[in-house]
């Protein structure tokens, strides 16, 4: 990097912080902090939507697996992601909407009480929020990896620059300041996007190399297969699911998008653009990581450094900059809307059952407490961030598929089927059985099984059984012990039932029981 890429570096972190000083002026209370007060236009819902979904992660592990094993990081990962979303559209993205504009809540875990109980609530959150502190520290430590190939500061560093920047314009702008920022970030993206893809395509004719020719090449050979290695018939299934229900709210950030937006209408369409977006966007992306291997080499293992070598052998400076400005673009969206997300959790789910004071929080101290809560929660995820090559966490890629897709399931599960009338039996029992179950069964095939299997039980099983245990039970469960109370009834029809034209009620003190907005619809 020289002097100009810093300048465009330093410009786009200026940028980021007068988006989120203009912001402020936005948010008055709660409501508006953590849903947007359900003003956000549809299409920038989507934007948002399909932004927080990206992270520097994509530059570094999937940059790796694209470098050793081709299309097949597009198969099992943009392709459920999109095909997910564009299900969820119908089946989610409306009814998590009717959570804030019908139930009045901002967390998109608060109706759990009602819906399920206390006991289910607190478990979902707690073993929600723990895992997001896990999963966004593996997204610092990715972007802190990539800075360190251009600039050469060290990892933690880099984990505290951009760990800082992005807690003042989300802490001080909430959900809009997220929003705009991605919105920004998109055109950035877009810009960087093209232009690799550009000086990939000019560096391959340079070298004789046709766009089509490439794939025959010897470093290529097999890269064209779409499932192969690890990544098989089994991981993409799973992942289907899994996809499903992350990027429909299991990972509670995308389902603030659809809880921002005017209706449930409007979420339906912002989800249809997201999952647009996912299914053509990746493939510009991916094409660079897919040639890599005929123009650099990977100096690490899992060739997790290949993009960024590529990038500062193709491009001139300037273009370098943007492309970093990249990078950071697509982590610092995913962080602030995971932290925004969080700090919902905690502030609306989790304090005001461990605090009496919480319970009497009005506008302005509701306020002040969700901002501490995203600074604690960014700072407790640049701890980890710093840990994340241990031996504990292994590599990036680890903690993001491993960890992040085994874990997801067992959590997601109860909260989005809970939404849904053929799954209207299954209660409490259910609910916390199918989430602990899938926790055990993630312990045990990653750990004292794979110990005893030579090779390790093979990564599609890792991720896939805790999912399905959890489905299973959940759905078993809910036949033979049916809890379905006229009380929790009433609350999944009121999800599922179209709205009635008034306008959504503002988002109610934590003091003011949920049980109150809730009634049999007669």
């Amino acid at each position: 990097m020289n002097s100009l890429d810093w300048a465009v570096l330093i410009g786009y972190f200026g940028v980021m912080v007068a988006i989120g000083v203009w912001s402020h002026k936005r948010v008055d209370n709660v409501s508006d902090f953590f849903t947007a007060g359900g003003k956000m236009p549809w299409w920038l819902s989507g934007i948002s939507h399909h932004m927080s979904g990206y992270s520097a992660v994509m530059f570094t592990g999937y940059a790796g697996i694209a470098y050793t094993y081709g299309v097949t990081s597009f198969v099992t990962w943009s392709f459920p992601i999109a095909l997910g979303i564009a299900v969820g559209s119908k089946l989610f993205a409306p009814r998590i909407n009717r959570l804030r504009s019908r139930l009045h809540v901002a967390s998109p875990l608060e109706y759990l009480k009602n819906r399920y109980d206390l006991k289910t609530q607190q478990a979902l959150a707690w073993s929600g929020m723990l895992l997001k502190i896990v999963d966004v520290g593996a997204k610092w430590a990715a972007i802190a990896t990539l800075l360190s190939v251009f600039t050469g500061v060290s990892l933690n560093q880099g984990i505290l620059i951009t760990g800082t920047i992005t807690a003042v314009y989300c802490t001080i702008g909430g959900l809009w300041a997220d929003a705009l920022t991605e919105l920004g970030q998109f055109v950035i993206q877009l810009l960087a996007g093209v232009a690799m893809f550009i000086a990939v395509i000019m560096k391959l004719n340079d070298k004789g190399i046709g766009f089509l020719d490439a794939w025959d090449r010897p470093e290529l050979q097999g890269h064209g297969e779409p499932l192969v290695g690890p990544y098989g018939t089994v991981f993409l299934l799973a992942f289907l699911f899994i996809k499903l229900f992350e990027y429909n709210g299991g990972m509670l950030n995308q389902a603030q998008r659809y809880m921002a937006t005017a209706t449930p209408r409007e979420a339906e369409r912002s989800a249809r653009l997201s999952a647009v977006l996912w299914l053509v966007w990746p493939v510009v992306l991916f094409f660079p990581m897919w040639m890599s291997p005929l123009l650099v080499e990977s100096q690490k293992t899992d060739g997790s450094d290949s993009y960024g070598l590529m990038t500062e052998q193709l491009l001139p400076h300037g273009l370098l900059g943007l492309v970093i400005v990249g990078f950071f673009s697509h982590t610092m969206a995913m962080c602030s809307s995971d932290a925004n997300a969080i700090a919902a959790v905690f502030t609306r789910d989790v304090a005001p059952v461990l605090s009496k004071q919480a319970r009497a929080w009005g506008e302005r101290s509701g306020l002040i407490a969700a901002r501490v809560t995203t600074v604690v929660f960014l700072g407790l995820s640049m701890a980890v961030a710093t840990q994340v090559n241990s031996p504990t966490f292994k590599d990036i890629i680890t903690v993001v598929i491993k960890w992040v897709a085994g874990l997801m399931g067992p959590i997601a599960i109860p909260m989005m089927l809970g939404l849904l009338r053929p799954f209207r039996r299954s209660g409490p029992t259910a609910a916390l059985t199918s989430w602990s179950m899938g926790l055990l069964a993630f312990w045990l095939v990653n750990y004292p099984i794979s110990w005893q299997i030579e090779g390790g039980v093979p990564l599609q099983y890792q991720v896939s059984i805790p999912l399905a245990v959890s489905l299973i039970l959940y759905i078993a469960i809910g036949f033979i012990k049916p809890e379905d109370t006229p009380e929790r009834l009433a609350v999944v029809e009121r999800i599922n039932t179209d709205d009635d034209g008034t306008a959504a009620a503002a988002v109610p003190a934590p003091a003011e029981p949920m049980e109150d907005t809730v009634r049999v619809k007669e």
